[in-house]
């Protein structure tokens, strides 16, 4: 189904909301394209650690954020993610580049980067764009047509988090939960915050179906009004 009127829709929120799983399929069904901006932070981080650069020194974090060749895929059905050339969709999920990503995305040069990036892709996207990650409403596309903000419980994020990472533990998978929204809140370059002017929607007791619809709703009312 191809899109009466180009929409920007705006997704933020801490881990274990279930964004991604959301997006994507709001996306899917409403033949609009997706971009997934962790994953980029994601990419150059993977870029950052295969390439020796000290994740604990910023300046050097900083010198490096202009060289990795990031292209993001926005077909919601098969979201695709390279760097240099390479498909990395896979080796930046590992659990190395989780633990270093909040580090390296914390750099304002690197945010810069991938602000920048991020901001072409949407623009560039005809039908319009569900984009997903952490200040892409208060920092990166402050002008979405609509901005969500998903929450849920510490307790039911691990859950799905630990379910993703098949038979992660669940309490360790909260406390490092806590302790990811602890760096990405309080870093000083666009930190993960609620817009002013997004609709907050707690996926806590939903289920993803329920979370979809939802937002499917949310998004066709704004369609409407435009």
């Amino acid at each position: 189904m191809e899109s009466a009127t180009p929409v920007i829709v705006a997704i933020d929120g801490p881990a274990g909301t279930g964004k991604s799983s959301t997006s994507k399929a709001v996306a899917a069904q409403l033949g609009l394209s997706y971009l997934d901006t962790g994953a980029q932070y994601r990419a150059i981080t993977w870029w950052m650690v295969n390439n020796g650069i000290d994740i604990d020194d910023p300046a050097a974090i900083a010198a490096a954020a202009g060289k990795p060749e990031i292209v993001s895929g926005t077909d919601p059905q098969g979201p695709t993610i390279t760097v240099d050339g390479v498909d990395v969709s896979g080796p930046i999920r590992t659990q190395e580049v989780s633990s270093k990503v909040s580090a390296v995305s914390a750099v304002p040069e690197v945010r810069v980067r991938i602000t920048e990036l991020q901001r072409s892709i949407a623009a560039c996207a005809a039908t319009g764009i569900v984009v997903e990650g952490r200040d892409i409403g208060t920092t990166v596309l402050p002008d979405a047509d609509l901005k969500i903000f998903l929450t849920a419980s510490p307790e039911a994020r691990a859950a799905r988090r630990s379910g993703e990472l098949k038979g992660a533990d669940v309490h360790s998978t909260r406390e490092a939960l806590i302790k990811r929204d602890a760096a990405d809140s309080s870093r000083k370059t666009s930190p993960l915050a609620k817009a002013d002017d997004a609709v907050e929607v707690d996926t806590t007791e939903l289920t993803l179906a329920q979370v979809i619809e939802c937002v499917v709703t949310l998004v066709e009312e704004k369609r409407a009004g435009k």
